[in-house]
């Protein structure tokens, strides 16, 4: 099995790129929207930090981001309690997709959480700062202090560049990145 990490920054188009592969994909974001959903443990754990924001189950996105704005520090508390419970899924998923080719995996902080391992194929998806805040614009709940938070808790774009096998430049127009993916996919899978 080969495994793909996407890498690149908030909005530069890792899920749209993810998904070209049309091998299975691991969407940690994805999956931190059904933990909210149907983790009550994770809910009782985030309730007793944040009694005055977490207040009902299923939880709710508003809620989050009220304690992330609240105070910067409280994105720690909740990745403590979250990304545990995001890397039994990625591990579960990499054992449902064991005979799959490929699996892909979409995790904005692979690299940070030392997800990666050297059996990991980099990936970064390069696009124009104006494109990606245009396309962040366009998302339901877009807020820049919210994604300068985040941004914080990244390595450096040019370090996460360095340490990728390949770079595709997503323009945010399907043919070019989709020809993009599939020269990668052949190099890839003809190693």
């Amino acid at each position: 099995m080969i495994k793909i990490g996407i890498l690149g920054d908030i909005g530069s188009g890792k899920t749209f790129v993810a998904k070209l592969f049309r091998y299975p994909v691991f969407n940690a974001d994805l999956e931190v929207k059904k933990i909210y959903k149907q983790d009550k443990k994770c809910f009782k754990e985030l309730n007793k930090i944040f009694p005055k924001y977490i207040l009902s189950f299923p939880i709710k996105k508003k809620e989050i981001l009220k304690v992330i704005l609240s105070n910067k520090k409280n994105l720690r508390k909740i990745i403590k309690i979250v990304h545990p419970i995001v890397r039994r899924r990625m591990k579960n998923f990499i054992i449902k997709n064991k005979e799959s080719k490929i699996i892909v995996l979409d995790i904005p902080l692979l690299l940070e959480n030392k997800i990666e391992k050297k059996n990991i194929i980099l990936i970064f998806v390069q696009a124009k700062n104006k494109e990606i805040i245009k396309n962040l614009k366009k998302r339901k709940n877009y807020n820049l202090k919210i994604i300068n938070i985040l941004k914080k808790f990244q390595l450096p774009l040019n370090y996460k560049m360095k340490k990728s096998d390949f770079i595709i430049k997503n323009n945010f127009k399907m043919y070019p990145v989709k020809k993009s993916v599939n020269l990668i996919k052949i190099k890839i899978l003809n190693k």
